[in-house]
């Protein structure tokens, strides 16, 4: 394939960042983030906490088979691990991991220029509306899709068991489409009917998948990333592929590779923006036309700024990491997805490490200003920035000691779990606390308006024993998920954006083996997907170990209305 001409570079402008004072140049004898640096070391991922019913990695600090790594990166010290002090697995739906995140990677989602909840994203790229609202307390509360099942009591409708595996591999990555419900699997990527569970397809791959897209195109297009061969038992082969995925008619439509200095790249991120498939990591960004994979750039060498990842969906965000390793900033840039032109910018206080990409319309970004959150969410603070003019609209404090939001901006970048962006405002849970009665606790969704930064005094209570973690936007509505007390099944609520009255869509079963596995799968790891009436819940993660209170080991379980 001949290579294209680089684009013009996201060069960023000299003049400081609005709103925040900007730093002095790095010192000439500080290698900027795109020079040569020390020999390719193992980057492990952060291996925080396993999710409830998910057993920790037996091999401590080891990966475990099958996670992402990489080369280290420009900005860090050879020998040092990235993402040093992560508490959580990466929602890769978790790294994809978060591969987590959900565990890794994330899961999951919202498509490109649609909200239908098939791809089932927790934090809604479209921002449930499509229009990039940011109007104020009023916002946009158009009419959702989702219809209210004449009976709403579920009934489980299939399970995937757990694969067998020798050690913790990925499986991050869940889709739902007219047609089928997408899972990866070990090596693999597996579609089962959305309400029998009979297989429909699977696309083998050579190695672990490491990383997937929460979004898709309109016909049912994502991307994912993988690794070359199944790695040695506590290693890793290098998360260095990038496909395509037909999720319609079950195949590969293409996989790329890149060479970078004599080494090959590789990607801890991977998005879908209009027809393009975008992947960032320690060594810049690349991005390839997704019907027939033709590159569209490439990383820069020497460039002292590197494309660490990308946000999705509606537009397309990059997210550069510049300057030197003691005074790195990261510029936030909404790019043309066809040519990578800088079309605006907005660039963080310098110091700032990490930032996620909540949504790209409007452009919401997550970070942990100061390392100030202090409780594994990786959020301190979100940023609405104008997508237009790359100037700051408002910035929202939401300590981690009192909002459940999560983000994976270590590695993932734009996978998070527990927020909703639609009507102008952001939807976040808050930590939970004391209910009512007796030893019970509860928490509440509230909404931030994007424009002034302000709670808008709407507010979506759990009840006793619940907690309520908002999925996505349908329409101006939320959809939430409420994690059931001991004696009670789970429900998916829909919370109207203008009345914020909640309306129960599905509620599971409050006893026996459904609950058992219902209550394995955590709101902050899970991939957790709904559509009409169907629920899927699914690890991000295979281990040898992980089972519910009854033993039984399941990868995924759909549940249904009509029960």
């Amino acid at each position: 394939m001949t290579q294209p001409p680089p684009p013009p570079p996201h060069q960023p402008p000299q003049q400081p960042g609005y709103g925040y004072p900007q730093g002095p140049p790095p010192p000439p004898q500080q290698p900027g983030y795109g020079y040569p640096q020390a020999p390719q070391q193992p980057n492990p991922y952060s291996q925080p906490a396993p999710p409830y019913g998910q057993p920790p990695n037996p091999y401590g600090q080891q990966p475990g088979y099958g996670y992402p790594q990489g080369p280290v990166p420009p900005y860090q010290p050879a020998g040092q691990p990235g993402g040093a002090g992560k508490s959580k697995l990466p929602v890769i739906v978790v790294a994809a991991v978060a591969a987590l995140a959900l565990l890794a990677g994330g899961v999951w989602y919202a498509t490109s220029g649609k909200d239908d909840g098939k791809n089932g994203g927790t934090a809604s790229s479209s921002g449930g509306t499509g229009g990039g609202d940011t109007g104020g307390t009023g916002g946009n509360t158009a009419k959702g899709a989702e219809k209210v099942p004449a009976d709403t009591g579920a009934r489980m409708l299939f399970k995937v068991p757990v694969p067998k595996v020798t050690d913790t591999t990925v499986v991050s990555g869940s889709w739902l489409t007219d047609k089928a419900y997408v899972k990866s699997g070990v090596a693999e990527i597996d579609a089962y009917d959305p309400d029998r569970g009979t297989k429909l397809w699977t696309i083998k791959l050579p190695g672990p998948v490491c990383t997937v897209s929460d979004h898709t195109t309109d016909d049912n297009r994502t991307a994912v990333v993988f690794q070359p061969s199944m790695p040695a038992k506590g290693r890793t082969a290098g998360c260095s592929q990038v496909a395509a995925i037909d999720l319609d008619a079950g195949k590969k439509l293409w996989t790329k590779s890149l060479d970078y200095g004599g080494r090959t790249v590789t990607f801890e991120n991977v998005t879908v923006s209009a027809s393009t498939v975008a992947a960032g990591g320690n060594y810049g960004g690349a991005a390839f036309d997704i019907a027939g994979g033709r590159q569209l750039w490439a990383p820069k060498p020497n460039d002292k700024c590197v494309d660490a990842g990308y946000g999705g969906g509606e537009k397309l965000v990059a997210v550069l990491k510049c300057g030197s390793f003691n005074e790195p900033q990261l510029h936030i840039q909404t790019i043309d997805p066809k040519s990578g032109e800088t079309i605006s910018e907005y660039k963080l206080a310098t110091g700032i490490e990490y930032a996620a990409v909540v949504s790209t319309n409007p452009l919401v970004i997550a970070a942990d200003v100061g390392n100030s959150a202090g409780d594994g969410s990786e959020i301190s603070d979100f940023f609405s920035i104008d997508n237009k003019t790359g100037k700051l609209i408002t910035r929202i404090s939401a300590p981690g000691k009192d909002y459940a939001a999560r983000c994976d901006a270590i590695s993932e970048l734009e996978h998070c779990t527990g927020i909703a962006v639609g009507n102008g405002r952001l939807y976040l849970p808050t930590e939970d606390h004391d209910g009512t009665q007796g030893f019970s606790q509860t928490n509440e969704i509230v909404a931030f308006d994007l424009a002034t930064g302000k709670q808008n005094g709407q507010r979506a209570d759990a009840g006793d024993g619940y907690s309520i973690t908002p999925l996505r936007m349908d329409g101006g509505n939320v959809i939430a998920y409420k994690r059931p007390p001991y004696n009670k099944g789970g429900q998916i609520v829909s919370i109207d954006g203008g009345s914020f009255k909640e309306t129960k869509l599905l509620e599971n079963p409050a006893a026996g083996s459904v609950r058992d596995l219902e209550t394995t799968m955590s709101p902050e790891f899970a991939e957790i997907l709904y559509s009409q009436g169907h629920l899927y819940m699914a690890g991000q993660f295979a281990d040898k170990r992980s089972s519910s209170g009854t033993g039984e080991k399941v990868l995924a379980l759909a549940l249904g209305a009509g029960g």
